[in-house]
């Protein structure tokens, strides 16, 4: 039986000029995004009326696109106003997943591998996708790394990079856990299959420090930022596997949930401590001030 192709909510997509309802086709078998990975997207959040940091997620789709070697055809202010308007298909009920693509047709005339630049295509798909923000969630240790960037596009937000998040995921669930905590090529911890990653030992609030292996995400810079602007002691640092096991407390952060306590670590139960409570207060205040 053929597979029904159809979006599991509701959706739309802005492509060529028009709005699309469900799911259109747009990609063909020997379109270079198919059968040589030339994608890169973004994705912000509608909810409540909010859409915070909706500019930035924009303007880093665009990056992500030069950076694959593809030309962006719309301005980071193009793409935020097509995607308000998009909102406005939608009943307001149900959070929205906003999700800017671009895409290569064809390769260059001197290798199919490289994407051809004016070959560039875009897309602007919006769907329903409840919140999950606060919803606890329990890790492992992934025996699968994060790439260097001499070995993967790890500069730009790719299709090609999530087959290797979406193994450690499957690894991780066949082994009772909700995600996985994943590793650089040196052993040091990176983020999740998912989402950036924060610990809290002593009052003070670590990260791992950007270092080209991992997306430095737009919420995991937000909410270090008003953590510090609130007092908190925020640092960037090599950290360890141990480092997280020793965590008084650890929790997550993305643009999908937002903030994500964690709850289980391995053989490990923590509580949901009080760092991330506070940072999903600060973040949802702050969303809210900027709509005011």
């Amino acid at each position: 039986m053929p597979v029904n192709t159809a979006p599991r909510t509701a959706t739309w997509t802005y492509v060529d000029g028009e709005w699309l309802e469900g799911n259109p086709p747009l990609i063909g078998p020997t379109s270079h995004a198919m059968w040589l990975g030339s994608t890169v997207f973004d994705g912000a959040r509608w909810f409540d009326g909010l859409s915070p940091d909706l500019d930035l997620h924009c303007q880093r789709v665009n990056r992500s696109a030069t950076n694959m070697g593809m030309k962006p055809t719309m301005t980071a202010e193009e793409i935020e106003r097509l995607a308000l308007e998009g909102v406005k298909k939608f009943d307001g009920k149900t959070a929205i997943y906003i999700k800017p693509m671009y895409w290569a047709e064809h390769g260059t005339a001197y290798s199919v591998v490289a994407p051809d630049p004016e070959s560039t295509r875009f897309a602007l798909c919006l769907f329903e996708a409840p919140m999950h923000t606060a919803k606890p969630s329990s890790l492992t240790v992934s025996p699968f790394r994060r790439p260097n960037p001499e070995v993967a596009m790890t500069g730009a937000k790719t299709g090609s990079l999530y087959p290797n998040s979406g193994r450690a995921i499957i690894e991780a669930r066949n082994r009772g856990f909700d995600n996985a905590l994943m590793r650089d090529m040196n052993g040091n911890v990176a983020e999740t299959a998912s989402s950036n990653i924060f610990m809290v030992k002593d009052g003070v609030v670590m990260t791992p420090i950007a270092n080209g292996t991992f997306l430095s995400g737009i919420t995991r810079s937000r909410v270090m930022t008003l953590l510090r602007q609130n007092g908190f002691d925020v640092r960037e640092v090599t950290l360890t596997v141990e480092d997280f096991k020793n965590a008084d407390e650890i929790f997550t952060s993305g643009n999908y949930s937002k903030i994500v306590p964690v709850t289980r670590l391995d053989d490990r139960d923590l509580q949901e401590g009080p760092v991330a409570r506070k940072a999903l207060d600060l973040y949802m205040d702050w969303a809210r001030s900027t709509a005011a």
